[in-house]
């Protein structure tokens, strides 16, 4: 892409370094604030560099610049030589896109044209983003999305912070989709395996690395090879396996289960989780070196209940191309004032229950009657009903599904598989049978 640049430096040779790594775009030299208030207001251009101090003895003329720039609808980027934590605050203030410190002119240049590109992309796709890709009319979560997008061709580890059902894995997604990686898009959940079941499925594992290992495994790291690493509830990562994933992202190599041979990956990675990540590293869950390594960029995504203008908006576009739903005035009321403990995720459930189950029109009644189920869901019953096997269905069959019932509960509330092992006593390899019994390799709920 070629693009309008404007280069508002007084240092010559600085603007000889900058003007070579702009090779193949159209670009405009000014050294003072007079001159380019000129070009701004004769020419238009898609980036400014601009330099705080234009002059010996220039009180930061630069920031009229940005100003100007700004109003202009222009793409800012300040290179300057001062470190003042106030000055760069107001270079934020008034509508900086980035501040870089003088001395690396080479890669800061193609870091903000790749970033520039980016942006572009973004905001050209800005309305199909927010009406389809990630559902929101939300100023605060638009903000948090566009940030996280702001990174996606870079090699940034990036954290999603929110709360169940909010869609860190729907931004995941969005992250993969624009950094254009050519590898796949790959995820895990942390809080689904122990440690020794999760470092075969990150790593991988060779022919006989353990009892019943047939043959050799890639690891989701290698399956993300110059692609995306999404690792959700990544707070639910032992210690030690903190430790073997730092070095991985670090270095970009591994050894698989039961190998001395390095193996490489150029992944990128995501990371996710509900908990406060501050709580985590006090109550030494969290590693903080391991922290600093997958959090350059943060994000928080609004629970639903601080976002209650999307409801409506969300139900249309769930309700899209199925069966139409009538709320009545009292049934909307209840929804935009209901608390949402389950978020989007919840919203999503209950439409599709009430698209197959109701008969189209909803009153409050119905979706009281919802929740109530919901928050039931699939508790034993303690009458004699309990003890009525169904047709065609074994005792061991009926005592299975009975334990899976239980076991699948208490990982919906603590989403942590140890402590279900604690609560019924169970090992690892039943926890794992039943789970691969009732769902699927791929964790998929079968009919």
């Amino acid at each position: 892409m070629r693009f309008n640049i404007l280069v508002v430096e007084d240092d010559a040779l600085i603007q000889k370094i900058i003007g070579k790594n702009l090779k193949g775009n159209a670009v405009d030299f000014v050294s003072n604030k007079d001159e380019a208030f000129k070009k701004l207001d004769s020419k238009r251009y898609d980036i400014a560099f601009v330099d705080l101090m234009l002059g010996e003895n220039d009180n930061y003329s630069g920031l009229c610049v940005i100003e100007k720039a700004k109003s202009k609808g222009i793409y800012v980027v300040v290179i300057s030589g001062s470190g003042n934590s106030e000055l760069i605050n107001r270079v934020y203030d008034l509508g900086a896109n980035d501040y870089y410190f003088k001395g690396n002119e080479n890669t800061v240049i193609s870091d903000v044209l790749r970033k520039y590109e980016s942006y572009v992309e973004i905001n050209n796709d800005k309305k199909k983003l927010f009406s389809n890709d990630f559902i929101t009319t939300d100023p605060k979560t638009q903000k948090e999305i566009l940030n996280a997008l702001k990174f996606a061709k870079e090699t940034t580890p990036i954290l999603i912070l929110g709360d169940s059902g909010t869609g860190k894995t729907t931004l995941a997604k969005l992250i993969h989709k624009y950094s254009k990686r050519k590898g796949n898009y790959v995820d895990l959940n942390c809080a689904a395996y122990n440690s020794e079941l999760l470092e075969i499925e990150l790593f991988g594992h060779t022919k006989s690395a353990f009892t019943g290992a047939s043959e050799k495994r890639a690891g989701k790291i290698k399956q993300a090879d110059n692609g995306t690493l999404f690792l959700d509830e990544i707070g639910a990562m032992s210690i030690d396996m903190q430790q073997k994933l730092l070095k991985a992202v670090e270095e970009k190599y591994f050894y698989p289960v039961g190998s001395d041979k390095k193996e490489y990956s150029n992944f990128r990675i995501i990371s996710a989780t509900l908990e406060n990540i501050e709580e985590l590293v006090k109550s030494k869950k969290l590693r903080k070196d391991f922290l600093n390594r997958i959090d350059s960029v943060r994000v928080f995504l609004p629970p639903l209940s601080k976002r209650r203008d999307d409801i409506l908006i969300l139900i249309e576009k769930f309700t899209e191309s199925k069966r139409q739903l009538s709320f009545s005035a009292k049934a909307i009321d209840f929804l935009l004032k209901y608390s949402w403990p389950g978020n989007v995720r919840e919203l999503k459930n209950m439409i599709d229950f009430f698209i197959l189950n109701s008969k189209g029109n909803i009153d409050v009644v119905d979706i009281e009657n919802y929740i109530k189920s919901n928050m039931r869901n699939e508790q034993m019953e303690t009458s004699d009903a309990f003890l009525n096997i169904p047709s065609g269905m074994g005792l061991d069959d009926y005592l299975d599904d009975i334990a899976y019932r239980m076991i699948k509960k208490e990982f919906s509330r603590t989403n942590k598989v140890n402590d279900v092992l604690k609560r019924f006593k169970i090992s690892t390899r039943r926890f794992y049978s039943l789970m691969k019994k009732y769902e699927g390799k791929d964790g998929e709920k079968r009919d």
